[in-house]
């Protein structure tokens, strides 16, 4: 994965302002997410070379802010109890300080919900939508525009899914 960040140079035209893999990513162990880019709602100066994902990784963008990353999801290995799937993502959730977004896990141990506006496109894989009260299979370059419903997503495959994301907070919307 290599981002490409452009930005303008002092006399204004228009360069690579960095070049690289993500800044920072989380939860590699099952699949993991990636963070590519970053705002904050307060705008931003195209001759700085800060790298807006070099900061925690956290579930949500902040209040008036956006997120791109790719995540990635493995197949649950067979055999695993449902307890330690339900620790284990209770863990990554806390970990992303998202704990408060699990609103009703009843469904699937991955069920959360925000207050962004997502567009998620689906790359390669075996990937269903779970949400309360259905499930819907989404194929590769499926685009799914998620609209802060309660919903997680499992990999039916045996193969890694590799999905990219979009988060808008929904106060931008």
């Amino acid at each position: 994965m290599r981002r490409i960040i452009t930005g303008h140079n002092e006399a204004g035209k228009s360069v690579v302002s960095i070049e690289g893999p993500p800044a920072r990513s989380l939860g590699e162990d099952a699949g993991g997410l990636y963070e590519i880019w970053n705002t904050d709602g307060g705008g931003f100066d195209t001759k700085s070379l800060e790298d807006r994902a070099d900061t925690d990784v956290v579930l949500s963008p902040s209040k008036g802010g956006t997120k791109i990353r790719y995540f990635q999801i493995n197949p649950i290995p067979e055999g695993v109890p449902p307890e330690v799937i339900e620790a284990s993502t209770a863990a990554a959730f806390e970990k992303m300080g998202a704990a408060h977004h699990r609103v009703d896990t009843s469904r699937n141990a991955a069920m959360h919900e925000t207050d962004t506006i997502d567009y998620i496109i689906l790359l390669k894989g075996d990937v269903t939508l779970v949400l309360d009260e259905e499930e819907i299979k989404v194929n590769p370059h499926d685009i799914v525009v998620q609209r802060g419903t309660n919903h997680a997503w499992v990999n039916n495959g045996t193969e890694p899914a590799l999905l990219i994301a979009v988060l808008i907070d929904s106060s931008l919307v």
